[in-house]
């Protein structure tokens, strides 16, 4: 694929990705073949700041699992106010890496 086309992907999306990782999905993507570029951009990448804001503010009800695609650990929290609050503190330093590995995943199943 072409070199301005995977870094202008790369600047545009690297704040959804690991920073460990982005040069692993460079290389995937310049080994990749144009068709399969419409793809990439259909990808549903989930923003880590967004999910951190709805985990500080309304944590405790699961939402951020929710949004996040655990549905398991959203019933969890939801059932049990975030086990008593001590799910939530945890979310609110781990859901942004989360995210991140998520959508890292994400993009990897079409790569």
């Amino acid at each position: 694929m072409d070199q301005n086309k995977v870094d202008m992907y790369i600047m545009t999306n690297q704040k959804y990705f690991p920073a460990e990782k982005i040069m692993y999905i460079k290389e995937k993507l310049l080994a990749m073949d144009e068709s399969k570029f419409s793809l990439i951009s259909t990808v549903d990448l989930k923003d880590p700041t967004t999910l951190l804001l709805v985990s500080i503010f309304i944590g405790g009800l699961g939402i951020d699992r929710f949004m996040l695609g655990d549905v398991g650990m959203g019933i969890l929290k939801l059932l049990t106010g975030g086990c008593c609050g001590i799910l939530t503190i945890v979310d609110w330093f781990t859901i942004s890496n989360k995210t991140r590995e998520r959508n890292f995943n994400s993009l990897m199943t079409i790569l």
